[in-house]
């Protein structure tokens, strides 16, 4: 299966990296290849592209992607938050720009094998990294009912949350849940069919939790907007996609802490703790897809850019 995936927000991010030619560039999240293509095919012969992705396929498709340009192009399978080690091992003390698009990849959904799609049977997986032994599987059948829920509720903002926990401890009571379709099954009986009438896919929530559970998502992105602020050169921006609220709202706070970092009482007349911002805001309210790109591409109806610079 090809790895085709349409960059969302694509002119938006690449005019907002501000590239220089010569520069270095990480993607954190490579996927296809195609939003580091765009960046890499803006770079002269001194310029660097480094992919991060922890999927062998965007890996192994990045590859292909990239392999026309004229820049150096380093790909590398670790995790984006990882980027100080990775950057320690390629010998690059700062880069000039990065771009993380944050979550599933259009390929993951559409691979039914993967386990990502609620509307594909498959085995339930949802791995990103298929070297990981820990899967949806053991979410599904391993965790207390308890902790189902609070994940459900916490990771899905779904107000079924309880109940679909209640119905999937109670359907594993007589055999392990081995499918999507199954959990699927499972969920639908769980919400009342009044609630099912409107809506988006009454498993989106719940699919949505045990794949960021699964992938530790929002604690990579925690920790990572911290670590790509640090290893910016003067002047160089980090753009970051989110497509649900719960990741913006961690890239909002964490951004506004970058931009406000003192830690004095608001009674204070004068800042004593020294801390000092050492970035500057790009966007104030954050990107969002024009109508002609959400006619092409309906992937970005839910995507928000937000962009930060550190200071020169």
């Amino acid at each position: 299966m090809d790895f085709n995936h349409v960059p969302v927000l694509y002119e938006a991010c690449i005019e907002g990296l501000n590239i220089k030619p010569d520069g270095i560039y990480v993607d954190g999240t490579v996927g296809g290849g195609g939003h580091a293509f765009g960046i890499g095919s803006r770079l002269n012969e001194k310029g660097t592209i480094i992919g991060i992705d922890r999927d062998d396929d965007a890996l192994e498709a990045s590859k292909q992607r990239l392999r026309p340009l004229k820049c150096r192009t380093e790909l590398v399978k670790r995790t984006y938050a990882e980027i100080k080690d990775v950057l320690g091992e390629l010998n690059i003390s700062g880069i000039d720009g990065a771009l993380l698009d944050i979550g599933v990849s259009s390929f993951q959904l559409d691979n039914a094998k993967r386990g990502f799609s609620y509307m594909h049977d498959a085995p339930l997986d949802m791995r990103m990294n298929q070297d990981d032994s820990f899967s949806a599987y053991d979410v599904v059948n391993k965790y207390s009912q308890k902790d189902l829920a609070e994940i459900i509720k916490k990771y899905g903002e779904e107000r079924w949350a309880a109940r679909i926990a209640e119905f999937i401890a109670k359907a594993r009571n007589d055999r392990s849940i081995q499918t999507t379709g199954e959990l699927v099954d499972i969920i639908k009986a769980a919400i009342p069919a009044s609630a099912r009438r409107d809506g988006p896919h009454p498993a989106k929530r719940t699919f949505q939790a045990i794949r960021i559970e699964v992938n530790s998502e929002l604690d990579q992105l925690q920790n990572a907007i911290d670590e790509f602020c640090d290893v910016l050169n003067p002047g160089g921006r980090l753009c970051i996609i989110t497509f649900h609220s719960l990741e913006d709202r961690i890239v909002k706070e964490t951004f506004n802490r970058r931009l406000n970092p003192c830690t004095c009482p608001k009674e204070f007349p004068v800042c004593v703790c020294g801390k000092v911002a050492d970035v500057t805001k790009v966007t104030g309210k954050p990107i969002v897809a024009d109508e002609e790109e959400l006619q092409t591409n309906p992937r970005s109806r839910s995507a928000k850019l937000r962009i930060i610079e550190k200071k020169r």
